[in-house]
């Protein structure tokens, strides 16, 4: 096993015969920074750390590489799982604010105390009912939660004041604190249902616990929220209705919102103004970064530097990291540079855009694959990317790319939320376009976008493709920068990089590939069905039915079309507009004469019919059952015809038709039994499983329980082969009623149990909530037989 870098620190600092203190003093590096290393506490320290201990350690060039080596191995990769929402590292230099500071400990301190133990429990249970969340017991007699927005220009300081006040109220808040950037200056800034999960993850919320629906998770949050003591800052927000779903109602926590716009239209929140810094104030957090006896060796030139940067927090402090970067520049040195930028510096003042000027210094700096990689990096679309990314765009090896990221993050161009996750602030990825703008020609910049473009929509259709019957893992020969040997490495990367791929997907529709739209959404199909409540997949198919219009396939234009329908009618519950996609495939199949798509159209159709709950919908859908099943009988599609004839057997059902739904049931249970069937085994098991359910629903109806308990358990065996979560907890539920009726109380609590997990899941929070009410009245006999 290779070396630690802690370990090798030791050993070399040992062999030089230095203390830590003297290491300390050669190096530069702090005693406490050196060790942590050496007790293994910071395992891979940044490229400038190990250079200087090497320095210091007078270590040869095999040695030193050997350190280098170690170091970066101890850091996290770019395939480490995304973080909560931990607040940035604060700055130990931090200089003024100290009015708003005390105004933010000040409203701190108004919190409520704590909810009782018996209100927090509630609240913890995560309900996502909104009645539940209306009426649930309150505490701290329902005093409103504080919530403080900070403004002020780009620039001014308002993340590093909230950052220091998040560290400045730790005391007050244990139960965390929280960060989440809002990107409130993209072009489309997150919108709040994607801000309330990720804030939801943070709270300890598991994914499958989050509702689809964005009003049911500002409920959640709000619950959450009203049983902990916490502050959580919502970074840069676009505007009122972004951040109005992201504050809580009552209770013990806090809330800091910092924009660039005063956020006026929120109600009951109090106002922080942020000014640029007085000059004092910017004189003093120069010499804070730079160190007292350089600024006091010249302090005309820090207080020129601090009047060029227009008293501007990010300014003052990039142009002091290049000082300090920089040992044998004077202050008076950096003054003479920005100088020579007149309107930048009037921009500066202003605090304008311009303040690209004191971005210039620091890109100045870096090296030829950093530069390259930080200017094309404005190229992604996603708010955030890793090492793989800048591999592709910057032309550069995996290490090589880790290597730019961190001279970018040491030199304040890019910020590391969490491991292995880079993202630009807003007003440097302006700056890195304008490098682009400048410095590439056109072409280039297309070639890099169309890099991208090409290694995100191939590796989201070979991820895809894990969950379609007949692909699975990638073909034999496949590589790329990420690995996908797993489903779920698969799952993960479609759901990391869910932004950036759907933006080349758009990209890809904009410039008429439609081959390769229809391809990359074909490979979603299967997948679809694990993510439903990711939003995006009425706009996926909306794209790839597009494409297949825009190239004359009208067989594909049909096959896109039902998806589109599947969309509409599980994944936004529209079922008017889901029952009038899979009419229009319909139409299209029937042009084309392709009768196997008219089934399927037919079937999709009738799913959305479901959605009405009417009897004339379901007598309609039955008809449409009936004829799907009669299409893929004469297209020879075995697996198309048992999915109709499932959809017949549960109209029959639907109507009330009991009896005859069960015989409809036994039949078809024989024929998907009998071998001369056909069709992809994991799929006719999966139908046996449907079968054998449809069946057990009708002795269910009919009251025969034990029957339909056995069928249940049968059906199960086949729906686990290929589990779709929402089929399976169905099955569970109502094997669950089955054992109640036969009084085995325990397995059937451990059926609604797993039924309850799978809808969660699925963020199914409707029937989720009705499984939790068949185990809430499960409950007292549970209890009594455990105490019992």
């Amino acid at each position: 096993m290779a070396e630690s870098f802690g370990t090798m620190l030791r050993s070399l600092r040992h062999a030089a015969g230095l203390t830590i203190e003297e290491l300390s003093h050669a190096s530069g590096v702090s005693v406490r920074a050196i060790g942590d290393m050496e007790r293994g506490a910071s395992r891979g320290p940044q490229r400038r750390t190990v250079e200087a201990l090497a320095g210091a350690l007078r270590l040869d060039e095999p040695r030193r590489t050997a350190l280098s080596d170690a170091a970066r191995a101890g850091r996290p990769r770019q395939d480490t799982a995304p973080g909560a929402c931990e607040p940035p590292r604060g700055v130990g230099d931090f200089t003024g604010r100290e009015r708003e500071l005390r105004l933010l400990r000040d409203l701190a301190a108004r919190t409520p105390a704590r909810p009782t133990a018996r209100t927090a429990d509630r609240t913890a249970d995560h309900t996502t009912d909104r009645t539940t969340d209306r009426t649930a017991d309150r505490t701290a007699e329902d005093v409103p939660a504080v919530v403080a927005a900070v403004s002020g220009a780009a620039g001014i300081g308002k993340t590093a004041l909230a950052v220091r006040a998040a560290a400045h109220l730790a005391d007050l808040f244990p139960d965390g604190r929280f960060y989440l950037d809002l990107r409130g200056m993209d072009p489309v800034p997150l919108d709040p249902g994607a801000a309330l999960s990720r804030l939801l993850n943070a709270l300890g919320v598991a994914e499958r616990r989050i509702p689809a629906d964005e009003e049911d998770r500002a409920g959640q949050y709000r619950a959450v929220l009203r049983g902990r003591r916490c502050l959580v800052i919502l970074d840069n927000a676009a505007h009122e209705a972004q951040v109005r779903p992201l504050l809580p109602a009552e209770g013990p926590a806090m809330t800091l919102v910092t924009s660039r716009r005063p956020l006026a239209g929120l109600e009951g929140v109090h106002q922080v103004p942020l000014a640029h810094l007085a000059a004092g104030e910017s004189a003093a957090l120069l010499r804070a970064i730079v160190g007292a006896e350089r600024a006091d060796a010249d302090p005309d030139g820090v207080a020129r530097v601090a009047d060029l940067c227009g008293n501007l927090p990010l300014a003052l402090r990039i142009a002091g990291n290049r000082l300090q970067s920089r040992p044998g520049w004077t202050a008076g040195h950096l003054a003479a540079r920005l100088g020579d930028e007149g309107r930048r510096v009037e921009s500066l003042a202003a605090g304008d855009l311009s303040v690209a000027a004191a971005f210039a210094l620091s890109y100045r700096q870096l090296s030829a694959p950093a530069r390259r990689g930080f200017r094309r990096l404005a190229l992604a679309a996603a708010p955030d990317f890793g090492a793989p990314m800048t591999a592709v765009l910057a032309e550069l090896g995996p290490d090589e790319a880790e290597d730019a990221l961190e001279e970018l993050v040491d030199l304040g161009l890019l910020q590391s939320p969490y491991p292995g996750r880079y993202r630009f602030h807003d007003l440097v990825r302006l700056f890195a376009r304008a490098r682009l703008s400048d410095e590439e020609p056109m072409t280039a910049q297309r070639r890099a976008r169309r890099r991208m473009d090409d290694w995100l929509l191939d590796v989201a259709t070979v991820a895809g493709r894990w969950f379609e019957p007949g692909y699975g893992a990638p073909p034999s020969g496949w590589s790329s920068l990420v690995e996908l040997d797993s489903a779920r490495q698969a799952q993960d990367w479609l759901q990391a990089e869910g932004a950036a791929w759907l933006a080349a997907l758009r990209q890809a529709a904009r410039a008429g590939e439609h081959a390769r739209v229809v391809e990359v959404a074909e490979a979603m199909h299967w997948f679809s069905d694990l993510w439903m409540h990711w939003g995006h997949w009425p706009e996926v198919f909306e794209l790839s039915s597009g494409a297949a219009r825009e190239s004359g396939d009208r067989v594909q234009e049909a096959v896109h079309l039902n998806y589109l329908s599947w969309a509409r009618t599980y994944c936004q519950g529209r079922y008017d507009e889901g029952e009038r996609t899979a009419l229009r495939a319909l139409e299209l199949a029937r042009e084309a004469g392709d009768v196997r798509q008219q089934g399927w159209a037919l079937t999709y159709a009738t799913w959305a019919l479901w959605g009405r709950d009417d009897r004339r919908a379901t007598e309609t859908g039955l008809e449409h059952a009936r004829r799907a099943a009669e299409c893929f009988r004469q297209a020879g599609d075995p697996e198309g015809y048992a999915q109709a004839m499932l959809s017949v057997g549960n109209g029959l059902r639907r109507l009330g038709r009991i009896e005859e739904a069960v015989r409809h049931g036994l039949e078809l249970l024989e024929r998907l039994r009998d071998p001369a069937f056909g069709g992809t085994p994991v799929i006719v098991a999966h139908a046996v499983g449907a079968a054998l359910d449809l069946l057990s629903d009708g002795y269910f109806a009919l009251g025969r329980w034990q029957e339909a308990a056995d069928h249940y358990r049968e059906a199960l065996v086949e729906l686990r082969k290929r589990p779709i979560n929402r089929a399976t907890a169905q099955t569970l539920t109502n094997l669950g009623r089955a054992l109640v009726e036969l009084g085995r109380r325990e397995e059937a609590h451990a059926a609604f149990q797993e039924a309850l997990e799978l809808y969660e899941a699925s963020a199914d929070a409707v029937r989720a909530a009705r499984v939790s009410a068949e185990l809430a009245r499960l409950a007292p006999v549970t209890t009594h037989g455990a105490t019992g």
